[in-house]
């Protein structure tokens, strides 16, 4: 530091990478980072208003359609845990370019499935494949920035993760205007072709060989072993993980109660998709006022009570069919507000405790919301496909994750040092 007088200067911070950016290099990579991410709901979704074509062509329950998507999911929840550490050790660009190779080849061969179980095996490798672009996209941004520069390209990249969820379903049922199920896969494909040309031309390596973890498997075991072991740490992560449960309860049963319970055709279903999702993204842009006024766990406490509240509103909607679909609607987007404000806050105090294993602890978190999703989703299938077993899974999930919060978390016991890290990180 250097001294003037009495007047003290702090030692200016150390620059990063992103420091030395222009800002025509700082959109490029935005739009690039962007695309990377968004790859992933638009494989989870797009094809969300095929799903009953898909039953009637494969001859198959709806349940079993269903597990396509839990497939999906799982592969995303397993290849987060791989990909993660394996991004640490060799380098972003290798697992990135991987990863889209796989999921253009999966995406291909759904377009000539046979059946419903091929078809349910080619969803895991696609998820697979775009866990790579979900890790690396974040592992990206922690590469180049740091404090507030780091958490505003943050912001801008949840506005496309936000953006993607709204607008796949919505593209799903205009696809299916002039093609059959299938030609959401051929899209897919294509998007896959598009994003690797760009990846490999665009994006160099980020993470220097000087700063690569080297300490192989055993490294990455007894660090996944310490976060385990952190009772607030993993009760975030369940917390985190049924809130997406609830989420995920609607995303695979809306297009069977919307389509075959009230008549929706799959524009029309797209249309109303599109209006709960905006409800969690105004939540999520919602979430940075709250926090300059409010701290992260109390929101999310708040969030979690109004979210199992909603929920059972919906079951009430859902069992008597009183204010019919206005009412599944209504309930619905407020259950989806409410994730849309717990979502951000618990993955935020979660990784405010660990952030010498940031990329793991990361990847473990995303695993848990991911696998969660996983088991959800089919559940509402098992339970009938209607609105009654859509709603039954969606306040389990509220009410599940507001009791691990009070007796597994207890937020107001959480260290004030991690809710400045985390109120700092969300802003």
């Amino acid at each position: 530091m250097t001294v003037t007088g009495e007047h003290v200067e702090a030692p200016a911070p150390p620059r990063t990478p992103g420091d030395l950016m222009s800002r025509a290099q700082r959109l490029r990579l935005v739009l690039v980072l962007g695309s990377l991410i968004a790859i992933g709901p638009l494989t989870i979704d797009m094809y969300l208003p095929a799903l009953p074509s898909i039953a009637t062509d494969f001859e198959t329950p709806s349940a079993a359609v269903q597990l396509t998507l839990t497939g999906t999911l799982a592969g995303l929840a397993f290849g987060q845990l791989l990909i993660g550490p394996f991004s640490d050790a060799v380098g972003r660009r290798t697992p990135l370019l991987a990863g889209l190779a796989l999921h253009i080849v999966a995406s291909a061969l759904c377009v000539i499935a046979p059946n419903i179980g091929v078809l349910g095996t080619l969803r895991v490798l696609q998820g697979l494949g775009v866990a790579a672009t979900s890790v690396v996209g974040m592992a990206v941004v922690r590469d180049l920035f740091s404090g507030s520069e780091f958490a505003r390209m943050l912001s801008r990249l949840m506005l496309v993760m936000g953006a993607a969820p709204v607008l796949a379903p919505t593209l799903g049922s205009e696809l299916l205007r002039w093609t059959q199920w299938q030609g959401v896969f051929v899209a897919l494909a294509i998007f896959g072709l598009l994003l690797i040309t760009v990846a490999a031309l665009g994006l160099p390596e980020t993470l220097p060989p000087r700063r690569r973890r080297r300490g192989g498997a055993l490294d990455t075991a007894r660090t996944y072993g310490g976060l385990l072991r952190d009772r607030t740490f993993l009760g975030l992560v369940l917390v985190a993980g049924l809130a997406m449960a609830a989420l995920f309860a609607y995303v695979s049963g809306s297009s069977f109660v919307f389509q075959e319970q009230y008549g929706l055709n799959e524009q029309e279903f797209g249309f109303a998709f599109g209006a709960g999702a905006i409800g969690l993204i105004t939540a999520t842009q919602l979430n940075v006022r709250l926090l300059r006024r409010y701290s992260p766990q109390r929101i999310l406490v708040t969030a979690l009570v109004v979210g199992s509240l909603a929920g059972f509103a919906l079951l009430g909607f859902a069992v008597t069919n009183y204010g019919g679909l206005p009412g599944i609607l209504a309930s619905l987007w407020v259950v989806l507000a409410a994730s849309g404000l717990a979502m951000p806050n618990a993955p935020a105090l979660a990784l405010s405790r660990h952030g010498e294993a940031a990329g793991t602890a990361a990847a473990l978190l995303g695993a848990v919301q991911f696998g969660v999703g996983a088991v959800a989703a089919p559940l509402v299938g098992v339970l009938g496909n209607g609105s009654v077993g859509m709603a039954l899974v969606v306040v389990g999930g509220m009410v599940s994750a507001l009791t691990v919060l009070v007796v597994v978390v207890r937020p107001a016991r959480l260290p004030t040092a991690d809710l400045a890290v985390a109120t700092a990180a969300l802003h």
